[in-house]
């Protein structure tokens, strides 16, 4: 076949705002004028890029759809101007004759599906909806998506191109499907959000339903993130052995052109993927960015203690948003210690940001005054304690209400499972960077950032960790070690194993039942949470919903 007969696929991987539907499109014709500019003949989308991944509640809304039906008119029109560009573009819409693109099965129909237009010199051209609707972990299409069995096949330099959407992937029938209405090229949309591990099994996945159909696919992914969700892009391409051909940047914004001959993709640009300390770390720094930038904070305010949470913190936002948009605040208390105030100094002045020390010595004192009568013949407790956390929480959110600054609290998974953390004190706060990130992982994304350049001291690293609510605090005094905690977190929590299963691995018993009952009780502390980054399968906020009212117990 002559070079000039060969078909070459744009991928398209977008950050994209979800209900910015005018700046999607923007986007989306940008890359098709660069698809058309790099010679390509498809443009493949990701899935919802008209609208962006997941719209949640806002698919209820009428409005919604005739504003999505208004912009597929004017990329009808501009498509005029690329009359030989196949655009393959992910959208919601509806079974409807008010505009929108899909045709009534009935006439009261009034259905909503997660679909694919194919768009040509100002046609519609075909039109595929989304097959396999998940409905797990942080996935709730069936609430808003009705399913359709058909296959949309479209021919292109004599290679024929089937549209498949994310989840249509993981299970045979959408693939056989297209393969049996002529396929010889799958195109996959996706938006599919990033947790550890990921990356390997979307590959073991694609290549179950290659070997199934010995047909090369292309899979186009969003990138960016949205709420407590970050896509992390690396589209690729295989090829009908399962070899990957082309691999995009992972956690950026991306564009390749893929040439195929004789129905298989040849081999272009693939980029290595990092270590997982690497993929976790821009994970976080990407849902910072994207988080602040999408709703439109000016900059940040941390409660910068010494300890290695809030330094992890720090560093994150310096690298999502840079030093002149995060601002530090030391709140010491009478128990601080020296070398917290030290190490919080040094490492502000690391990173360049703004570091302010504001004593609460005086105020902790004066609520305790105040509560004096109350409190009298009553041994000081975690109420001290937590007036200090407090404390400190009003403070940052009154710099935060004064200057705009959107308030990162530095809390870990560890701390949330068990509810060492304290509401309306270190709670306190627009964005929980680090919600999802046990605090062995803390201590191993310090390390991998230091790795990069020396930012955060090795003391912060290494002294044992203490909230410094009382003389001589340390978390081991009321937790057992983080090695054992978040081992009996991870079983019990993110792989949800039994008890007994977790007693079975080597944990100590009244170990297990503790910390079992920690996470069961401090419920009520979680729903009251920021909204923070999802890195692992599964996260406290929307893969969580257990209630707050309950007497099961194991």
């Amino acid at each position: 076949m002559p070079e000039s007969l060969n078909p070459r696929v744009a991928i398209a991987q977008l950050n994209l705002v979800v209900g910015d539907i005018d700046g999607n499109l923007k986007q989306i014709i940008a890359a098709a004028e660069r698809a058309v500019a790099e010679g390509a003949d498809v443009l493949l989308t990701t899935e919802l890029a008209l609208t962006s991944y997941p719209p949640e509640d806002l698919l209820l809304r009428p409005a919604f759809f005739h504003r999505c039906a208004a912009a597929v008119n004017r990329l009808l029109a501009a498509s005029q101007a690329w009359p030989s560009l196949h655009i393959v573009l992910g959208l919601p819409t509806q079974s409807i004759s008010d505009g929108s693109f899909a045709q009534r099965d009935s006439a009261s129909d009034n259905r909503r599906y997660n679909s694919a237009l194919l768009i040509r010199n100002g046609s519609i051209e075909g039109q595929y909806s989304k097959r396999d609707l998940p409905n797990y972990t942080v996935f709730d299409e069936k609430r808003y998506f009705s399913s359709k069995d058909q296959a949309l096949v479209f021919e292109v330099k004599g290679t024929k191109f089937g549209v498949v959407i994310c989840e249509d992937m993981w299970f045979p029938n959408a693939p056989a499907a297209s393969k049996a209405a002529g396929a010889q090229v799958l195109l996959v949309l996706n938006a599919s959000p990033y947790h550890v591990g990921k990356e390997e099994r979307r590959f073991e996945e694609m290549r179950e339903r290659i070997a199934e159909t010995s047909l090369p696919m292309v899979y186009a992914h969003l990138v960016g993130g949205q709420d407590e969700l970050v896509f992390d892009g690396a589209s690729f391409v295989m090829n009908s052995a399962g070899q990957v051909t082309n691999q995009l940047a992972q956690f950026a914004v991306d564009f390749e052109t893929v040439n195929f001959a004789k129905g298989q993709p040849l081999p272009g640009k693939c980029i290595p993927f990092k270590s997982m300390e690497g993929q976790v770390y821009d994970a976080l720094v990407l849902g910072v960015r994207d988080y602040l930038g999408k709703n439109g904070f000016p900059s940040a305010v941390i409660g910068l203690s010494g300890g290695i949470d809030s330094a992890l913190t720090l560093a994150i936002a310096v690298d999502a948003l840079g030093a002149d948009k995060v601002r530090t605040v030391m709140m010491p208390s009478p128990y601080t210690a020296d070398i917290s105030w030290i190490d919080a100094r040094d490492m502000a002045e690391r990173v360049g940001v703004r570091y302010d020390e504001i004593s609460i010595k005086a105020l902790f004192e004066q609520y305790l005054t105040t509560l004096s009568d109350e409190f009298k013949g009553l041994a000081p407790d975690t109420a001290e304690e937590n007036i200090q956390a407090r404390i400190r929480g009003t403070l940052l959110m009154a710099l935060s209400n004064k200057f705009g600054s959107i308030v990162l609290t530095t809390g870990n998974k560890s701390e949330m499972a068990t509810g060492y953390c304290t509401l309306y004190g270190d709670m306190a706060g627009g964005f929980a960077v680090i919600k999802d990130i046990a605090k062995t992982l803390v201590v191993k994304l310090c390390n991998y950032r230091n790795t990069i350049s020396d930012v955060i001291p090795e003391r912060i690293i290494t002294r044992p960790p203490s909230a410094e609510l009382r003389p001589d605090q340390k978390d081991q005094d009321s937790l057992p070690p983080y090695e054992v905690l978040d081992a009996i977190i991870e079983m019990y929590m993110e792989d949800n194993c039994t008890v007994e299963d977790v007693i079975a691995a080597g944990y100590d018993e009244a170990t297990v039942r503790r910390v079992v009952r920690l996470i069961k009780i401090n419920e009520y502390k979680r729903r009251q949470a920021p909204v923070g980054i999802r890195v692992t399968h599964r996260a406290f906020g929307r893969d969580w919903r257990y209630p707050i009212t309950s007497r099961f117990t194991e």
